[in-house]
């Protein structure tokens, strides 16, 4: 959900208190000198940092040479990836990991129950189930990133999302056949027209929506996870519990699905401000993982929406 991976994170934080945590790391912090690493930048033999003396002029023993100098003046500036920096490239890079964890759980479970081993489909299905909300949760409040958790956590969800999926793709008499790729296409489409509407700056991540936003994600969670539970007990009947009643004549899972993937989006607005955030500030590489993770946790819940509230359209048909 919107900002879960980035929540406990100072590298992302908004407040200048806990962004000061990262000098522990060694990143850079603005108003502070960046000190490049051996081999980078002044590092070099005969140079001494800004404002200190030099040991050896021009034309003393173990001086530079002309033509050494202007070996040195002519290196390219050293790059936010070659200081060991955030950079958009490696979050990119790494999300593409994590999701490629999440296709392969996929791929998996799909295989299982065109195999035959549909019942071996569902336990995985509720192993990653919970797996997924640990992990996240581990994730989400682990002040320093882990590579092996967070593709951990990409895995698990793979498993909850294909064994529902091919439930949906696979069952009800082929009622729902098609509804995989509908729903890919449906989230590839939402991702891109957010992260076109955010880099056009169309529409601008403010504190005050933002606000608002938490308000309204908070009620509709509070509304899943009761409707959950009502399922898990029996109390409610239908499909999709809840979401499959009717107000007017209207399906309210229509409504609430719409409502949704409109949260979504703004979700992945505000991940991408943060990466924007980690980035101007400098933070380390590793955090790249952390917004690997914040992305793809925003991406699925993004898909389940988009899931079902495709099988609730052609469920009315």
């Amino acid at each position: 959900m919107a900002g879960f991976g980035f929540s406990n994170s100072p590298a992302f934080s908004r407040d200048p208190q806990r962004a000061a945590q990262l000098q522990q790391d060694g990143a850079y912090v603005p108003g502070q000198t960046y000190a490049p690493q051996q081999g980078q930048g002044m590092q070099q033999p005969g140079f001494q940092q800004y404002g200190q003396p030099t040991q050896q002029g021009y034309g003393q023993p173990g001086a530079p040479t002309p033509e050494q100098l202007g070996q040195m003046y002519d290196r390219p500036t050293a790059t936010p990836a070659d200081t060991g920096r955030l950079t958009y490239d490696g979050v990119i890079m790494k999300t593409v990991v994590t999701l490629g964890a999440v296709a392969l759980a996929f791929v998996v479970q799909m295989g299982l129950f065109l195999s035959g081993n549909g019942g071996i489909m569902q336990a995985l299905m509720w192993v990653g189930l919970v797996a997924g909300l640990v992990l996240g949760l581990v994730n989400a409040f682990k002040r320093e990133p882990s590579r092996v958790l967070v593709l951990a956590y990409g895995a698990a969800q793979g498993l909850m999302i294909g064994g529902l999926s091919v439930l949906l793709e696979f069952g009800f008499n082929g009622q729902f056949s098609g509804i995989i790729l509908q729903a890919l296409l449906g989230t590839a489409s939402v991702f891109a027209a957010t992260l076109a509407l955010y880099a056009f700056r169309i529409v601008r991540v403010t504190p005050k929506f933002t606000r608002f936003f938490f308000i309204i994600l908070i009620a509709y969670s509070l509304f899943g996870l009761t409707n959950f539970v009502l399922q898990m007990t029996g109390v409610t009947t239908g499909m999709f519990g809840l979401y499959s009643a009717t107000i007017a004549g209207i399906p309210l899972g229509l409504a609430l699905g719409l409502l949704a993937v409109a949260l979504g989006a703004y979700s992945l607005m505000l991940d991408f401000n943060n990466v924007e955030i980690g980035v101007q500030r400098g933070v380390p590489a590793k955090y790249g993982w952390q917004a690997a993770f914040g992305i793809t946790a925003t991406i699925i819940w993004l898909y389940v929406e988009i899931l079902r509230l495709i099988a609730i359209i052609r469920g009315n048909n």
